[in-house]
């Protein structure tokens, strides 16, 4: 394990950069946030990434108190990386940067890679600007489906595939509807009313967006 690099700075925002500043760092704690992850899937998903990277930012991260490694039971017996408390506290630090990045975004470029759950944080950004409340929601798109939990607690923020439960709404919308949301350009519900998020369900979330 390489030795920690700091600004040795007595300032708080240095010391958290000593920690997330590397790059790469945060998309794995984005990743992370889905839950355990093998090292295959994280690598899968991040595409760029070289495997000698991630697997120094992994040890870093753990060194850092951000995530931790464990073995699953069998029949898996692969081993998963998972956030820490102190890990999952930088979900409000992802959306405020994402927050802040969302102008930048533009159209998508020939060269960008996606992921669906990569929409995860700015419909959760949209969803509570809604006052959606608490719930689960299940999210389709043209790159694929994802499910996300409002108020998740200590569990994981997201997931691929279809909710593992009843959800309290599913939504539908295409790609350039949810690149517009991503980009603050256009409203959750004022694409739910402009019929270009369909919203289905009978739960407090799915009758919050259908309002108005």
């Amino acid at each position: 394990m390489s030795p920690r690099r700091s600004y040795d700075q007595y300032c708080s925002a240095a010391r958290a950069l000593d920690a997330v500043g590397d790059r790469w760092t945060l998309l794995i704690v984005r990743e992370l946030l889905g839950g355990p992850r093998r090292y295959t899937d994280l690598h899968a998903d991040l595409p760029g990434v070289s495997t000698d990277v991630l697997a120094s930012r992994l040890k870093d991260m753990e060194r850092d108190g951000l995530t931790t490694r464990r073995r699953l039971p069998p029949p898996g017996a692969a081993y998963v990386y998972e956030l820490t408390g102190r890990g999952r506290e930088l979900l409000p630090v992802l959306q405020a940067l994402g927050e802040w990045g969302a102008p930048a975004l533009g159209e998508r470029r020939p060269t960008d890679a996606v992921r669906a759950h990569w929409f995860t944080l700015p419909l959760l950004r949209g969803l509570r600007g809604e006052g959606a409340g608490e719930g689960l929601v299940e999210v389709r798109l043209d790159e694929g489906m994802f499910h996300v939990w409002l108020g998740a607690g200590e569990g994981p923020v997201y997931g691929d595939g279809p909710a593992p439960e009843e959800p309290d709404a599913r939504l539908a919308l295409d790609t350039e509807t949810c690149e517009a949301v991503s980009r603050g350009a256009l409203g959750l519900r004022d694409a739910v009313r402009a019929g270009r998020v369909e919203v289905t369900g009978e739960g407090a979330v799915a009758k919050v967006l259908r309002e108005g």
